[in-house]
Formats: C-alpha cells, structure tokens, sequence
C-alpha cells in the first residue's frame, strides 16, 4: 500500500482516508496542522493515481488497510477519517473490527445503493473517458466540484492517471455500497459530518449511519456542499477534531 506521512516521529496514530478521485493532498492541510501532535498517515487508495494495486472493491480496500494497521501499528490507530469513498471504506473497516479505532469521522458517506446511477456509470464514463485528459474539460469538473483553487494541479495531474477501468470501478462500488449490521458493534466514537447543501440522498445516508450508531454525533454543516468540510476547511477540520478528541489524547 502506498501512503504518505507526516510526523512520523510521534506515537498515536491518525489515519486519513480520501475521496474517489481524489488522493492523500485531499488531506494534506490536516496534515500539517496536525503532525507536530500525531503521526499523520495519508493512504493512497487502490484505483487511484499513485497507488499499487487496482480497484477491486471497498471491503477489499478496507481488507489492505487492516493488513497494513496490523503490521504497522498492531491492528488500531488513535482516529480514522474519511470522505466520500473514503468514508465508506471507514465504514466498511469499523464494520470489521469494533476496536480498529478509538475516535473516526465519517464525512459524506453514501451508504443507500442506487442501482439506476449503478447501472449508467459504466456506459457514461466509457463515453467520457476520453475528455479527462483535457484541461478544459478538467477545469469544468473541478469548479462543479468546488475545490480550492490551488488543489486544482494535483487533481488534473491525478484524475488523469486513474485508468478507466479502476474509475468505474470505484465509482460502481461507490453506488452499490450498504452498510454491514456488523457495524453496530463498533467500540469507536463517530461523528458523521454531511453537508447540508449535498445531495438528498446523503443526507439520507448520515441519518441512516446516525440511526444505526445512536450514541454517534451528526454533524450537518450548515452552508456546505459534498466534501467541503475536509477539503476547503482544512483549518476548522483540525481544529474541531482537537476540541473532540480531548486533551488527554493531544498530549505528546
């Protein structure tokens, strides 16, 4: 598995997991705001630019990510969040072991299948495949987006790596994915974030997740559309997970 780290010379262990389409600079703000604490680790994940395997599905993502955890820091980590794919590979590895982490913020997870969106992602991105690599199109995907501006280099850069097959592939996991019972067993205290301008579908989704983990916090950010709370508010996203996680944890 391919990562990147910050601070690593620090002992409790914060893993952030990136949207599809996107990679690790989806989190690298927090980064750096957050690594003169914690050991700060940026997964690339399968599918996507830099990594070293293909897409095969989110449980097998998770399936990597436990491997990884147990050989590096013997199975659980301090905090673990993610956005978008990436908080549905959190859900998928909370569903697999209740202990994996203490503190995880799912951030836009869609955990309702839509077997109509499922069944057009194949044919659509095959007829747009082609248009990735312009710069044109890419600045007109990133604006729809609303990325920072100066995320806008690495996400042309990577979003063109991504082959097509791996983008269908996580885009159709993407649509199909539902939460495991498995998960009400989970040890780890959850605040799901969602952005109260997002789809209502993923609004739908966090208060699924909230009915399912009664003792989690949602969070529905007023003002927000999907992933702008870990990607254009790097500085708040530091900030509220030091005020939540608590002064005995931030302590060297």
């Amino acid at each position: 598995m391919k990562l990147v780290e910050y601070g690593k010379q620090n002992s409790k262990v914060i893993l952030l997991l990136h949207g599809g389409g996107l990679s690790w600079w989806n989190y690298q703000k927090q980064a750096e705001l957050l690594c003169d604490r914690f050991r700060v680790v940026l997964p690339i994940l399968d599918g996507h630019a830099g990594s070293d395997a293909d897409f095969a599905g989110i449980e097998e993502n998770a399936d990597r990510i436990l491997s990884y955890l147990d050989e590096a820091f013997g199975g659980s980590v301090l905090l673990i969040g993610g956005l978008s794919l990436g908080a549905q590979v959190l859900t998928e590895l909370l569903a697999k072991r209740p202990d994996v982490c203490r503190y995880a913020i799912v951030e836009s997870a869609s955990l309702i299948p839509d077997p109509l969106t499922h069944a057009l992602i194949g044919p659509s991105i095959s007829a747009s495949y082609g248009l990735i690599r312009r710069r044109w199109f890419a600045k007109l995907q990133f604006r729809y987006l609303r990325m920072r501006e100066d995320l806008f280099e690495p996400y042309y850069k990577d979003s063109a790596a991504i082959t097509e097959q791996n983008m269908i592939a996580f885009l159709q996991a993407n649509t199909a994915y539902a939460p495991k019972e498995s998960l009400r067993q989970t040890n780890a205290r959850v605040r799901i974030v969602v952005g109260s301008r997002e789809q209502p579908q993923m609004l739908r989704s966090a208060r699924l997740l909230h009915d399912m983990l009664p003792q989690s916090r949602l969070e529905i950010q007023k003002g927000l559309y999907h992933g702008e709370y870990a990607v254009n508010q790097a500085e708040r996203y530091a900030q509220e997970l030091l005020r939540w996680i608590g002064r005995e944890e931030t302590e060297a």
